[in-house]
């Protein structure tokens, strides 16, 4: 019987043979045999011979059902899971969750590996790497001047959010890195037999320290656990790498220009809602949000004085040696170190000084200090721009005398850690929902003794009122007045808001957004609410400390948010107001919301007009755009490849500046692993300098004739998602019984709410679950349910044989936007599976319901294929990318069979087994089911 330990590590879903697969990828194959034997014997160790048989009949019997559609493949794995006791399923699930799992990890190493071999090879640089960015920038002809420009005002920030999909425990994670390390020593150091077998024990114990450790969390994550869980990624990733791939630009750009290569601002920063996004989560309060910007800081701190200990042990220069800078002498003689010891070695002096105000700094901000104290009193800093002053004294004074290798390295990379990340690590977001602004603006309203209450005013009677009250210098409330508890936790966190500033300067909390925004007065109504926290300083020049950020979400909002912002700008008063922000104004878009109200093509082209519209308004106004990409984690969400991504965007609408969310289990999956978090941190600076530097327009006169065919298009792809969605009767039913919606609620992997109300309306489910729940019953209709639709209505309309498809693909050869629209589309309905979705749809009771709408699902799927492949010209789904291919090959054997027991768990708990062991094995499954494809929701 083939094994995990003998067949390929149980990879054997490819329709070639084995001396067909690429020899590259023989390396990856051997880690996934070594980590599926070792993941073998843990089984045969900890549940015994029986169970280990049982779960590789399951695994065989899945794939050729999947292979082969057998009908006797699907009688057989019936039968088999039917008998499955619950303690054994518990067991069967959670093997193929850890392989699926392992998989992952060996899947990130290979990249690494590769990446690795191109580097040793000297190959060409690779698309996404900012040495191929800045070739083809110079290639261009573009000038020096340029791009120094371009780093002057550039700004790249990916924003970590904690939307809830990610399912995976930090016990879970840590385990895992462990064995990433390991497989990396066996990949980097050339072992001997003892060094071998002591790696292989340490993978052997790191695999039963996973056996052994419960995947599920017992309780609903806290924020302050999430808060926990987001800072992770800063030891894990950004405080390091960060400073690395500055370095990385530098250096490239020093050996292009040589002294005329442009100083590199710190135009790379991490952002973060995690303790400060309140949009639908009651559980963020100002204690909260006060609580996430100190153990930010507190983390900053510890990482500084952690490295000037290190960095000054190891700069035991004397001066009887070396000469210094007067600024590094008197640097030195300001330390409290008087040992006699150190008495001629100046910078060893000096760094210990720096560590001695770094502490008294940590101690002034209210945090505890974690390491070693210092050796005597010092004055603290009073922002990071000090501490990064004292530590531009230590390497100038190095590189003036013959030192110039000690000033690079780590004290270079601290040096630029400490201007990116500052003293209080990274910028937080709030953000909360316009309709809680105008419910506290209403109740303020009402105290003033108006004749009608704030609801009946019109927009622009809102807008005079607002306006009044923002240029007023005197308080809108009273404190003599009994305000309900709305107005008081609104004004509470506003003024804990205003308190992080004080604390940790104004970087701290730079930006407000609004969720649904749809009008001018949602805008002003914060802007009204600031000023009462003296966060926007009233006046003839007024001065506003934070940016105030519009949240444009549905199809109508994407529409009007071009119309709004105009009206918006036209504003004096505003202008003054943005004038006191550098004239920049950010506005966000989201994906999410926006696709699950109109679906993925439709979503895609609103999203994409409303950037194009909002550009030529911005520029009519001559105030500068910064766009805040809401994406998510799935396609369905707005994910996809960010390189790509950034690149398809409409022209001027980048210009240097971009922020972009990263949510959900994607921050695991991209940041977890330092040299993988270092490279997407890559691609997205290099799209970010190629799609302002160089031209992407290349439809120039077709633009016109383009534009309306995907006006068309997404019309046609709009009203068959929402026939589906919306207006097909028994619809909720049909998605509440054919996925796992009701059972995610229960897995306990985030601190929101899965609805913004109490309802199980669809209009009111979140995204974030309507998405994980299509994506884990495999047939995933938010990523391109009505595309086929749409396809197929246009060509026939076009008529004339093949006018309108060759259109569509003129299209898809010359138009970067539907080029990554089509590459998402394929990628989603790569991962989808109609055999598996077609067994969820066994769970709807209703059978003619069942049949009619599991019927058109699957008819639109074909149509979509059909289709795609029509556009395309490609005959197979990820035909241009094998590398995907590879990976969701590698893992649907030990997806799949998940699925399956996911389908019969869940018929056995909604007949009345609500046994805890079958409530488990349902979470474990999804659980299972998500890590395997890397992107749930």
């Amino acid at each position: 019987m083939n094994s995990f330990a003998t067949q390929n590590g149980g990879i054997d879903t490819n329709h070639t043979d084995e001396k067909d697969r690429p020899v590259k990828d023989d390396p990856l194959r051997e880690d996934i045999r070594l980590l599926g034997r070792m993941l073998g014997d843990t089984l045969r160790e900890q549940e015994g011979e029986p169970t280990f048989d049982l779960v590789e009949n399951i695994r065989q019997t899945a794939i050729r059902f999947r292979r082969e559609q057998d009908p006797k493949a699907r009688q057989e794995l019936d039968m088999i899971l039917n008998q499955l006791s619950n303690k054994a399923t518990v067991a069967v699930v959670r093997a193929f969750s850890h392989f699926s799992q392992l998989s992952n990890i060996a899947e990130d190493m290979h990249h690494n590996r590769r990446r690795r071999t191109h580097l040793r090879a000297g190959s060409p640089p690779q698309a996404g790497s900012v040495a191929l960015a800045l070739d083809r920038v110079f290639s261009s002809g573009t000038d020096g001047a340029a791009l120094t420009g371009f780093f002057a005002k550039a700004l790249v920030s990916p924003v970590l959010t904690a939307h809830p999909t990610e399912v995976q425990r930090r016990s879970i994670l840590d385990c895992q890195l462990t064995i990433a390390h390991l497989l990396n020593e066996r990949d980097r150091i050339q072992l001997t037999p003892d060094e071998l077998r002591s790696n292989e024990e340490g993978l052997r114990s790191a695999i039963q320290i996973l056996w052994q450790t419960r995947m599920l969390r017992p309780e609903r994550l806290s924020v302050y656990d999430e808060i926990k869980n987001g800072l992770a990624y800063y030891r894990y990733t950004f405080l390091t790498e960060v400073p690395r791939l500055y370095a990385e630009i530098e250096d490239l750009l020093e050996r292009r220009m040589g002294a005329d290569a442009p100083h590199i601002p710190p135009f790379l920063r991490i952002g973060s809602w995690i303790g400060s996004d309140r949009d639908g989560n009651p559980f963020v309060t100002h204690e909260v949000m006060l609580h996430a910007a100190e153990r930010q800081s507190a983390l900053a701190l510890d990482y500084y004085m952690g490295e000037v200990h290190l960095i000054g042990r190891r700069l035991s220069l004397t001066e009887r040696l070396v000469g210094v800078d007067d600024e590094l002498a008197a640097l030195s003689e300001t330390s409290p170190d008087r040992a006699p010891s150190r008495i001629d070695e100046p910078y060893r002096r000096a760094l210990i000084g720096i560590y001695a105000r770094l502490a008294a700094t940590s101690q002034e901000l209210g945090h505890v200090i974690r390491q070693r104290r210092p050796v005597g009193p010092a004055a603290p800093y009073a922002e990071g721009t000090d501490f990064v002053h004292d530590l531009e004294i230590v390497i100038h004074s190095l590189k003036q005398h013959k030192s110039d290798l000690l000033a690079r390295g780590d004290l270079r990379h601290l040096r630029r850690a400490a201007e990116v990340f500052g003293f209080h690590l990274a910028p937080l977001d709030m953000r909360q929902h316009s309709n809680v602004h105008e419910q506290v603006v209403a109740e303020l309203f009402e105290y003033g003794a108006h004749q009608r209450g704030y609801s009946e005013l019109t927009e622009a009677e809102r807008i005079r009122w607002l306006l009044s009250e923002i240029t007023s210098p005197r308080p809108l409330r009273s404190p003599y007045l009994d305000y309900s508890e709305l107005i008081q936790s609104e004004l509470c966190i506003l003024q804990a808001a205003a308190e992080i500033q004080r604390r940790f300067g104004r970087a701290a909390l730079p930006n407000y957004i609004i969720s649904k925004t749809d009008g001018i007065s949602d805008i002003l109504e914060v802007a009204l609410l600031l000023k009462e926290v003296g966060l926007l300083q009233a006046g003839e020049i007024p001065h506003l400390h934070v940016n105030i950020i519009p949240l444009f979400e549905t199809i109508a909002d994407l529409r009007e948010c071009s119309r709004v912002m105009d009206d918006l700008f036209s504003l004096p008063y505003y202008r003054k107001l943005l004038d006191s922000r550098g004239n920049v104004q950010e506005v966000m878009l989201g994906y999410s919301d926006s696709n699950k109200d109109g679906g993925f093509l439709t979503a895609n082209w609103e999203l994409y007009k409303a950037e194009t519209e909002l550009t030529k308004v911005f520029a009519k106004h001559k105030v500068e755009l910064r766009l805040f990409h809401g994406r998510g984690g799935t396609v369905g969400r707005g994910g996809g490849p960010s390189y790509q991504a950034i690149l398809a965007q409409p022209p001027g609408s980048v210009n240097g500046q971009i922020r972009i969310t990263e949510q959900g289990e994607v921050i695991g999956s991209k940041y977890a692993d330092p040299e993988i978090g270092r490279r997407n941190l890559e691609t997205l600076v290099a799209a970010t300098v190629e799609a302002t530097l160089l031209s992407h327009d290349p439809l120039g006169e077709r633009a016109a004739e383009y534009y309306l065919i995907m006006e068309v298009l997404a019309r046609d792809a709009f009203a068959a998602y929402r026939n589906l969605v919306y207006e097909t009767p028994g619809f909720k039913r049909y998605f509440q019984e054919s996925t796992p919606i009701r059972e995610i609620a229960g897995l306990n992997i985030g601190s929101r709410p899965p609805s913004r109300k109490q309802s199980d309306l669809i209009e009111d489910l979140r995204a974030i679950p309507w998405v994980f729940s299509w994506s884990v019953n495999r047939a995933m209709i938010p990523g391109w349910y009505g595309f086929g639709t749409a396809v197929e209505a246009f060509v026939r309309r076009e008529g004339q044989g093949e006018k309108g498809l060759e259109l569509l693909q003129e299209m898809h050869r010359t138009w970067p936007f539907m080029q990554t629209l089509l590459s998402n589309m394929d990628m989603v309905l790569a991962k989808t599976d109609m055999g598996i979705a077609s067994r969820y749809a066994e769970l709807v009771s209703d059978i003619g319901l069942r049949e009619e709408i599991f019927g058109r699902i699957q008819a639109e799927w074909d149509r979509s294929v059909k289709w795609l492949f029509a556009v395309t010209g490609r005959t197979e789904l990820l035909q241009d990318n094998p590398t995907l291919a590879r990976s969701i090959r590698n893992r649907t054997p030990y997806i799949d069979p998940l699925n399956h027991l996911q389908v019969e768990l869940l018929r056995r708990y909604r007949s009345g087994d609500a046994a805890d062991t079958v409530k488990r094995a349902i979470q474990l499954t999804i659980n299972g089911v998500a890590a395997g494809l890397r992107n749930s929701g």
